[in-house]
């Protein structure tokens, strides 16, 4: 999103995608989960850039506490590779390890999605030494 008018419909959308019926990405995202704070991180306008790694998951970071390790990035952009960029920069001392990234170049579906799934279990498998 890289307008006003892109962030609007962005946090819009997100108000409208059913996780399930009656139950909005917004309604955990912000009701449920941060107490009706926007924590999202839509945009490009300051204090966010276009480098995602340089702002958006360091102030996701600072607002939620969630460590870098235990996040889950999907990205459909199509000109760079925000998910590279991410992994190489938002890492934790203590693991080394940063976001699992998947990229969405063509939109995010179940299959996309069960990917990071299953990357993420992955990854937290490993750091765990669980099979």
């Amino acid at each position: 999103a890289d307008t006003p008018l892109a962030e609007k419909i962005g946090r819009s959308a997100l108000k409208l995608l059913e996780v399930v019926p009656g139950v909005t990405v917004w309604d955990l995202v912000v009701g449920r989960d941060w107490g009706g704070e926007d924590i999202n991180q839509i945009g490009r306008q300051p204090p966010l850039s276009s480098n995602k790694a340089r702002t958006h998951f360091p102030i996701l970071r600072e607002l939620t506490k969630v460590p870098y390790d235990r996040m889950l990035f999907f990205d459909d952009c199509q000109w760079g590779d925000h998910c590279g960029m991410v992994e190489a920069s938002c890492k934790e001392p203590e693991s080394g390890r940063g976001p699992t990234t998947v990229r969405t170049p063509y939109g995010l579906g179940r299959e996309e999605w069960a990917e990071g799934l299953s990357k993420y279990a992955k990854a937290i498998k490993k750091e765990l030494n669980v099979e």
